[in-house]
């Protein structure tokens, strides 16, 4: 008689035991599909305000890269006396204080647009003191001449560098 019972209670069990098992795997799966939903949403509307940051964050660069470049810089900056290197020193000045201006600016881009942007502003200042070391550079207007004169013989960094945030952009959008 003990064995009946047995076979009796697990007649009982085991289908109770199958459904509760089952029920468990629905409920589970319907809680992970809603938390799924749920962190959808959430990313959506995170994009959703990121998106206008991050197309400030792309004009503000290109925007930086124009006033860096040399041809604007040079006629926007006057050298305020006659030496070639205090006129250097206001120049690399302004291209330090524009870059300090829009250093936050990298958390919104690619590092790879980051770096090519850095690349671009020191170039810029290498080639001003390089020019600034030339023998017949004498004074700030020999200066801003020859400056002129080297940009017309290559493409400026900060054309590279600018061609290179469009592209980026482009697949951003």
């Amino acid at each position: 008689m003990n064995t009946d019972k047995i076979i009796e209670v697990l007649m009982y069990a085991i289908p109770s035991l199958i459904t509760g098992g089952v029920a468990y795997l629905l409920f589970e799966r319907h809680f992970k599909d809603q938390e799924n939903s749920r962190r959808w949403i959430l990313q959506r509307e995170n994009q959703k305000h990121a998106l206008p940051l991050r197309l400030q964050a792309y004009e503000r660069l290109a925007l930086f890269l124009e006033r860096i470049n040399p041809s604007k810089l040079l006629i926007r900056v006057a050298p305020l006396n006659t030496s070639k290197a205090d006129y250097q020193n206001l120049l690399i000045h302004h291209i330090e204080q524009e870059f300090e201006h829009n250093l936050t600016q990298q958390i919104y881009v690619s590092d790879e647009l980051w770096v090519t942007i850095l690349k671009a502003k020191n170039t810029v200042i290498q080639s001003i003191r390089k020019t600034t070391l030339d023998d017949g550079v004498t004074d700030a207007d020999k200066l801003r001449e020859k400056i002129l004169n080297d940009l017309l013989e290559s493409e400026p960094a900060t054309s590279i560098a600018l061609s290179f945030l469009k592209t980026e952009l482009k697949e951003f959008l």
